[in-house]
């Protein structure tokens, strides 16, 4: 799937082999609202725009692949919701309750400092083996082969190249703007934000009496800190050039070691054919065979938050 400032353009290698693309124009929030395009606010409001928009790409994608051969049934989105919702649940669970629960086993549990360091800590290494765990599945790698096209192909856009097969294989799979490099820069802020919160509501209101009470006070406070992680890591690509920078963007290639897998020619075929419509401002729906197209302004930026 690629984004656009106009246009969202997702492809897909149907069974036979071929591709199908499917595209409508869209205009984020962010570009049409002065408040929800100001800083932080943008990063937020990206945030749920692109699970919105990731998740009808994958079941337009599944349906693509005969996964889903009849219009879904009430009883099919009934099933779909709480499955998002236990989904929800379990990610709060194991994200955010369990390492409360283990950080206020610490002697020193009441100093918030010590708490945030020792949960956060467990967060993070908690996203890292979740990732590492998902990568074992084979149909996850596959995945993963294709968010490596997305990446090839993305710099291959933002050199100026032309975008064929060639010229995309030839680039790194790693993205200084990827999402799995913003998931690990929000984990680091939350400890952050988080423990500077909690001293504060410690030091106004007395102990946080429980687990529970913590993580309902915490909730509201993440689209805060994903706008603030869009902010920096916008500031860290814009200086991804620059050595003294490197430190800031080396953990999050790390991480793409696990979420990004050399793609194969027709996978980066994939991927180009989604940014080459992805680009086209026309202002119709399309489905169908990726179509050749002429962009107006090669300098155009993809703007793609990718996987």
């Amino acid at each position: 799937m690629m984004r656009s400032p106009w246009r969202i353009a997702t492809a897909v290698r149907e069974p036979s082999g071929s591709i199908r693309v499917k595209s409508y124009p869209f205009v984020s929030l962010t570009r049409r609202s002065r408040l929800w395009g100001a800083p932080v606010f943008r990063g937020a409001v990206g945030l749920f725009e692109a699970m919105r928009i990731g998740m009808d790409s994958l079941n337009w994608a599944a349906e693509i692949a005969g996964e889903e051969e009849s219009e879904p049934t009430l009883w099919d989105r009934f099933l779909g919701v709480v499955f998002t919702i236990f989904a929800l649940a379990a990610g709060i669970g194991l994200f955010m309750a369990v390492p409360y629960l283990v950080a206020g086993l610490i002697p020193s549990a009441e100093n918030q400092v010590h708490f945030h360091l020792v949960a956060g800590t467990l967060r993070v290494a908690l996203l890292i083996g979740y990732m590492w765990g998902i990568s074992l599945i084979p149909d996850i790698t596959r995945v993963f082969r294709y968010h490596g096209a997305e990446h090839k192909s993305i710099f291959a856009w933002e050199k100026g190249l032309e975008l064929n097969n060639g010229n995309a294989c030839d680039q790194s799979r790693f993205h200084p703007r990827c999402g799995t490099s913003f998931l690990l820069l929000a984990a680091v802020l939350t400890m952050l934000g988080f423990m500077l919160f909690d001293s504060a509501w410690v030091a106004l209101l007395g102990p946080i009496p429980n687990v529970l009470v913590r993580i309902a006070v915490h909730l509201p406070m993440i689209p805060v800190v994903a706008g603030l992680s869009y902010e920096v890591l916008r500031l860290i690509e814009k200086h991804s050039d620059n050595p003294a920078w490197r430190p800031l963007i080396l953990p999050g290639f790390w991480l793409q070691k696990i979420t990004t897998r050399e793609p194969d020619a027709d996978q980066v075929d994939v991927a180009l054919a989604a940014l080459t419509e992805s680009l086209r401002e026309d202002k119709e729906d399309y489905e169908g065979e990726p179509r050749p197209v002429e962009f107006k302004d090669p300098a155009a930026p993809a703007e793609a938050l990718t996987g």
